[in-house]
């Protein structure tokens, strides 16, 4: 596996057990359907939950959470529509994003943004 991916699915697997830690249910984990596919879909309470995870070595380049750009927010939106109406969901759906700054092996920085709007 190449180093991004490794960073990557470390930084799935940190969001994935800090939500777990605040409360939240996983529900689904790297979730794919055609071209959709949605990193983290949690509950929290009624809410359904959908979370972006973004994770960097460093800041050099922006917050992670910048590399969501317009393209990208279009994307998730239409898969969380495809998610929502393939599991007949009807209830709150609200979008995060959990910001990863940090190396495997080291005390990252864990940054929870909440009720992201995605357009």
């Amino acid at each position: 596996m190449a180093a991004h991916n490794e960073l990557g699915k470390w930084g799935e697997n940190l969001a994935a057990a800090y939500l777990q830690e605040k409360g939240y249910v996983i529900i689904e984990r790297d979730w794919k359907s055609g071209h959709h596919d949605l990193d983290i879909v949690a509950k929290e309470g009624s809410t359904l939950v959908i979370v972006e995870v973004k994770t960097r070595r460093n800041r050099l380049y922006g917050n992670p959470e910048e590399a969501i750009d317009y393209k990208k927010r279009r994307s998730l939106l239409s898969a969380i529509n495809h998610y929502t109406k393939s599991h007949r969901f009807s209830s709150h759906v609200r979008f995060d994003i959990i910001s990863i700054v940090g190396n495997i092996g080291y005390k990252p920085e864990i940054d929870h943004i909440i009720d992201v709007a995605l357009l």
